[in-house]
């Protein structure tokens, strides 16, 4: 009977160890986990908390330049963070076309931050001149899209 005994105590030890090794493993686990989590959650923050909205006169001339090769835009944030005025969050197509961010030019109007309600004037420059017809451009910051489409009549 003693044998019995021992050879439970050893069996019930053996569990007890295997049981320790599992919940130290998965407790690790679900701190990595929420970890995660909580620098995900911080970016779909910034994300959600991102709006722009393109308010340039599509009628107006002054949005494409003398030489047909830059696109002046007016562009207000809407969102409730503060934008960079360094244009590195900003991407645009212009009829399809990326324009890189080094052909970028940020300027906030009346202000040095680019804030909430604030307005820019984002100036692209272009890799080839427009051609008269109808222009579309898409301007993409952190998820957030807007496009703005307008009608180039020649020189």
């Amino acid at each position: 009977m003693a044998g019995e005994s021992i050879s439970t105590l050893i069996l019930f030890i053996a569990a007890m160890l295997v049981a320790a090794g599992v919940a130290g493993t998965l407790v690790t686990s679900v701190g990595e986990l929420s970890g995660s989590i909580d620098t995900f959650s911080g970016d779909v923050s910034d994300d959600i908390d991102t709006d722009v909205a393109i308010i340039s006169d599509p009628g107006s001339g002054a949005v494409v330049g003398t030489d047909n090769e830059t696109l002046t835009l007016l562009v207000k944030n809407t969102g409730e963070r503060t934008l960079s005025t360094e244009g590195t969050e900003l991407d645009f197509l212009v009829d399809g076309r990326y324009v890189p961010n080094e052909n970028l030019s940020v300027t906030v109007v009346d202000a040095e931050y680019w804030r909430t309600g604030d307005v820019a004037r984002v100036e692209l420059t272009l890799p080839e001149p427009l051609s008269e017809g109808e222009h579309r451009v898409m301007l993409s910051v952190r998820g957030a899209e807007t496009v703005f489409r307008f009608y180039y009549g020649g020189a």
